[in-house]
C-alpha cells in the first residue's frame, strides 16, 4: 500500500474491516465504492479531503473508475496525501494508547452516539404496545 497511489475499498459484509484504516496510515488516497458507509470518525474528519467516493453503478460500469483514477489531477493528488500525512495519526492504535490516536477517537465516537442510543431504547419503551393490546 505504501508504494500504491490509490487504495480500493469496496464496502463489504462487515464495518470492521481494516482496509481503510491500513490505507490511511499508508498515506494511500482511499477510493471508497459504496452508496451507504458509516466511515469511522466522520463527525470530525472530512473524508472529502483525502478520499475519493464512487456510487456501485459507477465501479460497475467498465472502464469508467480506472479512467478517472488515471486522470486523476497530480496536483490534487498530492494535496490529498499530504491531508493524509496530517490526519492519519487519529487512525493508529498504541499501547499505551496516545492522545488522539484511534482509542482515543473511537471512545469520543462512542460518546457522541450514547445519548442517541439511550433516546432510541427510551423511545422504543415508550411506544411499545403493551401485551394486553393485541387481545
Amino acid at each position: 500500500m505504501r508504494s500504491s497511489k490509490f487504495c480500493l475499498h469496496p464496502a463489504g459484509d462487515t464495518p470492521s474491516s481494516c482496509r481503510l484504516f491500513d490505507a490511511i496510515v499508508s498515506h494511500c488516497v482511499p477510493v471508497i465504492v459504496s452508496d451507504k458507509i458509516e466511515l469511522p470518525f466522520e463527525n470530525e474528519i472530512d473524508y472529502s479531503q483525502f478520499s475519493l467516493f464512487f456510487s456501485f453503478k459507477e465501479a460497475l460500469e467498465p472502464g469508467y473508475m480506472i479512467n478517472q483514477l488515471r486522470n486523476f489531477p497530480k496536483q490534487k493528488w498530492t494535496e490529498m496525501w499530504r491531508q493524509l500525512k496530517n490526519i492519519s495519526h487519529h487512525y493508529e492504535f498504541h499501547y499505551p494508547p496516545k492522545r488522539e490516536d484511534a482509542v482515543n477517537m473511537l471512545w469520543r465516537q462512542i460518546k457522541h452516539k450514547l445519548p442517541g442510543i439511550r433516546q432510541s431504547v427510551h423511545r422504543s419503551r415508550r411506544l411499545k404496545i403493551p401485551d394486553w393490546w393485541k387481545r
